[in-house]
């Protein structure tokens, strides 16, 4: 960037500066308390994100059966609406009082309420419960988390899973709980969820379930991989799955992101993780979701916390699995709770600027007339990029700009980039031009030897920086 004329950076935008975005965050695991939330309500407001995603917590709120105490979601719900952001929540996950399994799994993860009729009744009231007690404050809903992944919907511990039984008994399940929302709150909005995007036979099972593909509003996708290369072509194959069913179904991104640290637990962990990968992979995945129109898209998670996904209620040492997908950190107390002071990462930033740029309707703009041309570099001592891997998504913005957001797609792991790329863009306004550091929010103009007029509203940018991290192409 150093031949870029530095004009400033983007503003750091908080929730409440933000009317509208489609750019969200998880704040979860705090059906289990896994960390303090006081003190992570400001740091995450002033990222600038709306969408936040947290998870109901039955087995927390109804300790005595048929007695809800909302109590402490109410406390997260409103600390978070006050300071502009919208809390949807996933509704999860068992409940000791009515499933044994629940009795010894470390917030009751992964124990659907199947087993016993007495058991769904109860999860029905409850949902009716949460709608109820929610309406105004939550407008959206996600029935159970990750049920195509083996530890989240389990008939007995250890048994291996039988996807085929397990996605028609998620689709039953799911209609009766989108139901019983709408019975109680018929504006709110239900999605199912799948974890895998290279997979949809569990998610078409799912669907031909019953009236499920009408009975819901959207699916969401939760996904963990290091390769993004082909994620557009993953999320295009489920929208066409949906549109099979119910075109008017939405997409939601509900969970993805990567650790910061290779000495983690959960998805991806003792990978070759540190904070400048994870803002890299942060960047690139939330970027292509919006390039397919989702609803909205969400980061796991603002905060480095304990997994606890394969927990023992008798065993704390089965539940102290620290995994580093935040973008805050914390140190850990005995008990895996995140305590200390609570710091911002490199990936906290590249959110907030990607917030910042992106507020308001984006929407995807493959009309952009542009071209990507191979010239001379002397910066290379030979020629531009011309790698297969290269990725322009174009964009155009709430304001009317034009954003061509491009990186090099190369492995995330094992393999930097750093090159040149000329593109040609029509644009109305040449000195409206400027490039974006996306990992920061620094604004960039270009100087005049880089731009050569070409006629007739196009220019050639010559030999623009292009790495493997994104920046965005900013003009009207």
């Amino acid at each position: 960037m150093e031949r870029l004329i530095r004009t400033g950076k983007l503003p750091q935008k908080t929730s409440l500066d933000i009317p509208f975005s489609k750019i969200g965050i998880g704040f979860e695991k705090l059906d289990r308390a896994v960390f303090d939330p006081e003190k992570a309500y400001d740091k995450v407001a002033r990222i600038g994100i709306k969408k936040i995603r947290l998870q109901s917590g039955w087995q927390r709120t109804e300790k005595e059966k048929g007695v809800y105490d909302f109590a402490w979601l109410d406390d997260i719900v409103d600390n978070l609406i006050r300071r502009g952001m919208e809390p949807w929540l996933c509704l999860c996950y068992g409940n000791p009082l009515y499933t044994p399994l629940a009795e010894v799994v470390f917030g009751a993860v992964g124990c659907p309420p199947i087993n016993t009729e007495e058991a769904m009744n109860a999860w029905i009231n409850y949902v009716k419960a949460v709608a109820e007690h929610y309406r105004g404050r939550v407008s959206f809903y996600e029935i159970w988390n990750e049920p195509d992944c083996p530890y989240s919907w389990k008939h007995v511990d250890g048994e291996e899973k039988d996807m085929l039984r397990d996605a028609r008994e998620y689709g039953a399940f799911s209609e009766a709980t989108a139901n019983a929302v709408k019975a109680v709150d018929p504006d709110a909005r239900v999605g199912i969820n799948i974890a895998h995007l290279h997979d949809l036979s569990f998610l078409n099972n799912a669907l031909a379930v019953g009236d499920l593909p009408h009975a819901i509003d959207s699916v969401t996708y939760h996904n963990y991989s290091t390769n993004d290369q082909r994620r557009v072509e993953f999320i295009q194959a489920i929208r066409r799955l949906l549109d099979m069913y119910n075109p008017a179904l939405t997409l939601v991104q509900g969970e993805s992101g990567a650790q910061s640290r290779s000495d983690g637990h959960g998805a991806m962990h003792h990978y070759a993780w540190n904070p400048e990968k994870q803002t890299k992979l942060l960047l690139r995945i939330l970027l292509q979701d919006l390039y397919c129109d989702v609803e909205f898209t969400s980061y796991f998670s603002t905060m480095d916390m304990i997994e606890a996904l394969h927990g023992r209620v008798d065993n704390k040492a089965s539940y102290l699995d620290f995994g580093y997908f935040g973008v805050i950190s914390a140190t850990f107390d005995e008990d895996g709770r995140a305590t200390g002071n609570y710091t911002e990462k490199p990936s906290y930033y590249a959110l907030s600027a990607l917030c910042s740029l992106f507020e308001g309707d984006i929407k995807p703009a493959p009309h952009l007339v542009y071209s990507r041309e191979v010239m001379s570099s002397r910066r290379m001592a030979g020629k531009d990029c011309n790698d297969e891997t290269i990725r322009i998504l174009p964009f155009t913005l709430a304001d009317g700009r034009s954003a061509l957001t491009y990186w090099n797609a190369t492995p995330i792991l094992n393999a930097t980039y750093e090159g040149t790329t000329t593109i040609a863009i029509h644009v109305t306004d040449p000195a409206s031009i400027e490039l974006i550091d996306l990992r920061d929010g620094t604004v960039y103009k270009l100087p005049e030897q880089m731009i050569a007029d070409l006629g007739s509203g196009f220019v050639r940018l010559l030999n623009l920086p292009i790495t493997d991290c994104p920046v965005a192409l900013v003009y009207r």
